[in-house]
């Protein structure tokens, strides 16, 4: 594995977000960045895999593109996928799992196709295939137009699980989406974030990570620490950054649920930034705005398709529009729901709808305001 391989680097992203995602990688550094359906291309050493891996806030994995080549049959796929050089990159004693998509090929069957690839790794690394359990290492094989491409997934578990958020609430937002959600909004950390109805606190606790400058994947483990050919001494150096100071704004998380602030409470302090944050127990008619600067109100409300009844949620929103609207003037709002009209509930002057996203089987948007009259 060589350190400055040039090599094609695929960054997942919710569809609909491709291009928030983009944004940060760009802003990170990355190079030649492309958004595109389901995801953000781009190119770098295994040093870039990392650092995609520990930084991106908004990536759900992060894949490495090994092999590209055309394949018309079974026999022909099976005869390149032996030309890959497994040895370079994986361990003859670590498991893999192959998993297949075909669309548009004359190799139609995903489950023949995922056989030959890992018959091709067993035979020719002799690594064991086929295994089930989180330990093995995920090769995707996506064939589209007769065209293969083979991946492996740097990640190990999805992105969004940074390692310390063990309470959730219900239906919680995963934390990759929050961070998109924030940076359409126009976060960077500079100013203060407000949650009126916080759940586990997951966007109290992602603004306060980015103020911080803290890694989102500094507290977990990666997949590609069992490649072949890695090296832990640079990726110790990599994470061993040192942060900056800590920055003078606080993020205030409320909810009406006890039970919801002692998970908040817990999550962040599992994150370490129980110091930037404040969760309180009090109802939306309570919330004033916190001593200081303006900044985001920032909030993923219920929205009736598993929690509660749409109808009964007209008088929440009501009263969260209006709380807003006559306590928080300098602030922005950024409200995720699935229904435009209890968006329209609120009767804040939001902007145009963001995209739909899927979540939970269901389709949400970004509802967002300029700062508040």
């Amino acid at each position: 594995m060589e350190p400055q391989a040039d090599l094609d680097i695929f960054l997942v992203a919710p569809p609909g977000l491709e291009h928030v995602l983009a944004e940060e990688a760009r802003a990170l550094g990355f190079r030649d960045v492309i958004p595109g359906p389901g995801g953000v291309s781009s190119r770098g050493g295994w040093p870039e895999i990392w650092r995609a891996n520990l930084w991106l806030r908004g990536a759900g994995r992060v894949l490495v593109r090994i092999a590209a080549f055309r394949a018309l049959h079974l026999a022909q796929l099976d005869k390149r996928a032996r030309r890959v050089p497994w040895a370079e990159m994986l361990h003859p004693d670590r498991p893999v799992r192959v998993e297949a998509t075909c669309r548009g090929s004359r190799i139609y069957h995903a489950g023949a196709a995922a056989q030959r690839v890992e018959r091709a790794i067993a035979e020719t690394l002799g690594a064991p295939v086929g295994a089930e359990d989180d330990t093995a290492i995920r090769v995707l094989v996506r064939i589209e137009d007769d065209l293969c491409t083979i991946s492996l997934d740097s990640s190990g578990e999805p992105l969004h699980r940074r390692g310390h958020k063990q309470e959730m609430g219900k239906a919680p937002l995963r934390e990759t989406l929050a961070a998109l959600f924030l940076r359409q909004c126009e976060y960077n950390g500079g100013e203060p974030v407000v949650d009126p109805m916080c759940g586990s606190g997951t966007f109290v606790i992602e603004a306060a990570e980015i103020a911080a400058g803290l890694a989102p994947g500094r507290g977990r483990r990666f997949a590609f620490e069992a490649f072949a050919g890695f090296d832990p001494a640079a990726w110790e150096a990599m994470r061993a950054a040192p942060a900056p100071a800590p920055p003078d704004l606080r993020f205030h998380g409320f909810d009406r649920d006890q039970g919801a602030i002692a998970a908040s409470r817990a999550n962040a302090d599992r994150a370490g930034i129980a110091a930037l944050t404040c969760f309180t127990c009090q109802p939306i008619a309570a919330l004033t705005p916190p001593e200081g600067p303006t900044g985001l109100v920032m909030v993923n409300p219920p929205y009736g398709g598993r929690i509660g009844n749409a109808k009964a949620l007209y008088p929440l929103y009501g009263t969260l529009g209006e709380v807003l609207r006559t306590r928080f003037a300098g602030w922005r709002v950024g409200i995720v729901t699935s229904k435009p009209q209890l968006a329209r509930a609120t009767g804040l002057p939001f902007g145009p709808d963001g995209p739909p996203i899927p979540h939970g089987g269901l389709k949400i948007r970004l509802y967002r305001t300029d700062p508040l009259g």
